[in-house]
């Protein structure tokens, strides 16, 4: 699996933890989530290890790992900081749908798919949108993957540059 796929899961996992309990305080909150995801990779990665014993400590973060916690931070404060936006293009094109009311993990992907394709112009849009059905169906249902594809799809039909390029 790829480094931003990986950094786009867990910026899907950090989302979804947030919006059903939000803290203030966005540092040390990503700081406990990225090392707890951390210690379970490392962890099941490592074959010797028995599950309920304790890692001794975790291996400094290798430059690889530093650059998908980079893109992963970037997203989920950019979607942290343009949440509303993001809500009301979700709201625009999920007809018959309460944004409170959808699966927390689809409106986290769309979410995060949306803020790429709005604000993310070294991302095409149709990147988004692939990364996005596929970690719906990951972390979601089938069902999901078509839900999310379309409504990415109509969110891409309104935007100002080209799907499948990069602009920035």
């Amino acid at each position: 699996m790829g480094k931003r796929r990986v950094a786009r899961e867990r910026a899907v996992q950090y989302l979804f933890q947030h919006d059903l309990n939000p803290l203030d305080e966005f540092a040390p909150a990503w700081e406990v989530f990225w090392t707890s995801q951390r210690a379970s990779a490392i962890k099941a990665d490592n074959e010797q290890a028995r599950w309920g014993q304790p890692m001794e400590q975790l291996p400094p973060e290798s430059s690889e790992e530093a650059a998908t916690r980079l893109f992963a931070e970037n997203l989920v404060k950019g979607v942290l900081e343009h949440r509303n936006e993001l809500d009301e293009q979700i709201k625009k094109y999920a007809q018959n749908w309460d944004l409170h009311r959808m699966a927390v993990v689809d409106r986290n992907v769309l979410r995060l798919a949306i803020y790429e394709m709005m604000f993310r112009e070294d991302i095409p849009p149709i990147v988004s949108i692939n990364e996005a059905v596929d970690i719906a169906k990951r972390f979601s249902t089938e069902e999901s993957g078509k839900f999310v594809n379309g409504i990415l799809d109509k969110v891409k039909g309104e935007l100002l540059r080209p799907a499948r390029i990069v602009t920035g």
